[in-house]
């Protein structure tokens, strides 16, 4: 059976858990990501508590991860979405994607509408993809790929 979080509470803490034990047994996301079979965009997401995981891919990560049968059931339940609370984000990292998305959230937006008409981008339907590329000016790049679906507005 299919269930559903209430409260966020449970994942936080699994995922506190999980990002321990990554760091005990040395892991990388993509590691666990390939116990699974998908993402690593996405399993980071379900391990960080953003989505639930198939019951193969959850009993994947807790046995990599040396979590219990509790952490495998967790794993597998319907979060409540939202890893920010509602203040402008601290971290150096996150606080960038907010500060891009201050700067270019209408602009992305009057494009979207633009091309599409009025609609959403799905982050449901949705993939994830970060590459590191070389600047030819020198250093590095991020590459931030945000691949979703569009779901026009109906009318009712």
């Amino acid at each position: 059976m299919v269930h559903a979080q209430f409260d966020p509470t449970a994942r936080r803490e699994l995922a506190l858990a999980a990002v321990e034990a990554k760091t005990v047994k040395d892991l990388s996301w993509k590691e666990i990501a390939d116990a699974t079979g998908f993402s690593v965009a996405f399993v980071t997401a379900a391990v960080l508590g953003q989505h639930a995981l198939p019951e193969p891919a959850a009993r994947a990560v807790a046995g990599l991860l040396g979590l219990d049968e509790d952490a495998v059931r967790l794993l597998q339940t319907i979060p409540t979405r939202g890893s920010l609370d509602g203040a402008v984000p601290t971290d150096p990292t996150i606080y960038r994607f907010y500060e891009m998305l201050q700067v270019y959230g209408t602009t992305l937006k009057a494009l979207v509408h633009e091309e599409f008409g009025d609609g959403i981008i799905s982050a449901i339907n949705f993939r994830l993809d970060v590459k590191k590329v070389a600047d030819p000016e020198g250093g590095e790049r991020a590459v931030i790929t945000l691949d979703g679906k569009y779901l026009p507005t109906k009318p009712f």
